[in-house]
């Protein structure tokens, strides 16, 4: 007689739903629950018909992602990350650096079950009644028609501006895209504006470094610029790690010492930023724990085909490093 999952599950006591997921792998069962499954499929000589399965689900067990550009070293940092735990489940990834649009239609086609999207730039409208799609964003729209993984970016710059004050730097600027299309750019400006307002310093205008990009070059250039006027910031917040890559640049070049003479603090948090000639401080949300919610999430939506909260707002956490010091 053929086991079924029903006989696993009465040995089990659990549900159905619970012993297919165990049986695929999926990230939604813990480990220890999953682990006693299998042992008991084992124990009943279960063999599953893998045909029958992708009929019975009618999934291809694919996920699309989104993807602005694989050029810049945090984002394929976190893609790699993203690709790594997609393929410890069962599901597999198709990466796409097409438009949004030619993205969408091209995984329609495909039919894979979920999407993945990168909203930088982004301002379509976009149909998600055929697909589960989540974005990494930024929390805002009002009635948002799929869940956002929010790396809360206003919060880790008042973190960043928080942590020079206590350093006892008060000249602080923020060099940085000063985008007015991107919504994580806005709110990583917008959030070291009020953070300064907060602690009573000031957050006009002259405290922001437009670097109109997001690379390393755009930050040199930007940088050269703050520091040819005859008084300089004792401490500045980069925008990227491939900003501040860029502004540690400048700085060098103008002979002056980081942190002796200026402190450098920067956004993102990947394991990179440890191992440049100067190791920088930086906030953000790590990039394997961004992973790791960004696909749990996608294959909870696409199994479970509900998300609760729809924008879940994740924590950035500091790292101290030998790029800033007190101010003297």
């Amino acid at each position: 007689m053929n086991v079924t999952i029903k006989d696993i599950a009465k040995v089990a006591k659990v549900s159905y739903s619970t012993v297919s997921k165990a049986l695929n792998n999926s990230p939604l069962v813990r480990e220890d629950t999953k682990r006693r499954i299998v042992e008991i499929a084992k124990e009943l000589g279960y063999e599953p018909n893998f045909a029958a399965q992708r009929l019975a689900s009618k999934q291809t067990r694919i996920i699309g992602l989104i993807w602005p550009t694989i050029e810049r070293v945090v984002l394929s940092t976190l893609v790699t990350k993203i690709s790594d735990k997609i393929n410890a489940t069962p599901y597999s990834m198709i990466l796409s650096v097409d438009p949004v649009q030619i993205a969408l239609d091209t995984f329609k086609r495909f039919q894979t079950d979920g999407i993945i999207l990168f909203e930088e730039n982004t301002d379509i409208s976009i149909d998600t009644s055929s697909i589960p799609l989540l974005s990494y964003g930024v929390a805002g729209k009002e009635n948002s028609p799929y869940p956002i993984i929010d790396a809360n970016h206003e919060q880790a710059m008042y973190e960043a501006v928080h942590y020079l004050t206590q350093l006892g730097h008060t000249n602080i600027v923020y060099i940085g895209d000063l985008s007015s299309t991107d919504p994580m750019q806005i709110e990583k400006y917008n959030g070291f504006k009020k953070a300064m307002t907060l602690f009573g310093l000031p957050g006009d205008n002259d405290q922001l470094i437009d670097t109109a990009g997001l690379n390393a070059y755009d930050g040199y250039l930007a940088t050269l610029k703050t520091l040819a006027n005859s008084t300089h910031p004792t401490a500045i917040v980069g925008g990227s790690f491939d900003i501040s890559g860029g502004i540690i640049r400048g700085i060098k070049e103008r002979n002056l010492k980081i942190p002796e003479d200026i402190s450098i603090i920067s956004y993102d948090n990947i394991p990179q930023m440890a191992d440049i000639e100067i190791p920088l401080t930086c906030i953000g949300v790590p990039v394997d724990t961004l992973a790791t919610e960004i696909v749990t999430t996608i294959i909870k939506f696409i199994e479970e085909k509900d998300v609760h909260p729809l924008v879940k707002k994740l924590t950035p956490i500091l790292n101290e490093r030998a790029s800033c010091a007190a101010k003297k």
